[in-house]
């Protein structure tokens, strides 16, 4: 077996060998490759797919939303809300994830005529996900739309609350299901049982779910005409936020994710994002930032288990 590096065993004696090297070196047409490809193919990335992976781009894995169940249905309703003037309301999770995906979506509405109000529930007093009571009060403030983020797959109870009270709920969400799904006006989530073409994408996390309906959304509203005399939203430039959600909750970084953090990274390097720019100037980062120091310096305390998402939350948005 040949050698990482030329090291053949760890500091605790175990042999040091690449996972996909056994697999490879049984093909007679064999030849080594270069640290990176072997790393990309130790981590599962198919032989043909190694130069995308390289220099991942939007356009090499970006997929056609409409492969997802629920969300032509959910960028249909959103665009209707943002015709008309709805007032709408963006329910998110209170981690890193949940954080920027309501993020996401408050930017976005608001490049497109809207105002909408966000709710981020108390974690001590009321936990993960969305309360009836919760909802209901949303509802009797006014708004006609609850959208959820990272959260609201498993919210029987709360949905069925929300549809009592008169409210349409979308959910955008990446979390597993059950068979059974909570009633909503559209739930858009790749870890649906029923998800088909979709479910490729299962390793999203919410913020990346969130951007396709985004997406979505964009070009639902570019059919109806309503770009005639306004423009549309540079999504690309949203992508930092998309690349630390992506990052902070731990999700795989291959395919669609891999792009998301490479080109999200370049547009924070610009600095266009003032909470963010606030944060790698509180991180004291004279560089580029690195998938590293979204993990590390920013998401590792405002993970769920960690500490609280409001300074990521009041940030990005």
């Amino acid at each position: 077996m040949t050698p990482v590096l030329d090291i053949h065993r760890s500091i605790l004696g175990q042999p040091w060998r690449w996972r996909a090297l056994a697999a490879d070196a049984r093909d007679p047409g064999f030849a080594p490759d270069d640290l990176v490809a072997q790393l990309l193919l130790a981590r599962g990335c198919p032989r043909e797919a190694l130069d995308a992976h390289r220099a991942p781009s939007i356009r090499a894995f970006m997929p056609d939303p409409s492969i997802f169940r629920d969300m032509d249905k959910a960028a249909d309703r959103l665009a209707q809300a943002v015709v008309t003037g709805e007032k709408v309301t963006i329910f998110g999770d209170y981690d890193v994830d949940g954080a920027t995906s309501a993020a996401l979506m408050v930017r976005v509405l608001r490049e497109l005529g809207l105002e909408p109000e966000t709710y981020i529930p108390d974690r001590l007093m009321e936990g993960y996900g969305p309360s009836g009571e919760a909802l209901v009060r949303i509802a009797a403030g006014g708004s006609s739309l609850i959208v959820t983020v990272d959260c609201g797959a498993q919210a029987f109870e709360a949905l069925a609350m929300a549809r009592e009270a008169g409210v349409d709920v979308l959910v955008v969400d990446h979390h597993k299901c059950a068979a059974a799904l909570p009633h909503a006006h559209a739930l858009v989530n790749p870890n649906r049982l029923d998800e088909g073409e979709g479910a490729a994408h299962g390793h999203l996390a919410a913020v990346g779910v969130a951007f396709l309906l985004a997406a979505a959304l964009v070009r639902t509203l570019r059919g109806r005409g309503f770009f005639g005399d306004r423009a549309e939203p540079r999504l690309l430039d949203l992508l930092d936020i998309v690349a630390l959600g992506t990052v902070a909750d731990v999700a795989q970084l291959r395919g669609l994710n891999r792009a998301f953090v490479a080109q999200g990274l370049k547009v924070m390097a610009a600095r266009r994002n003032i909470g963010l720019n606030a944060l790698i100037e509180a991180a004291r980062l004279t560089r580029a930032p690195t998938a590293a120091d979204l993990a590390s310096r920013w998401g590792q305390g405002s993970t769920r288990a960690g500490g609280s998402a409001g300074p990521i939350s009041a940030s990005v948005c």
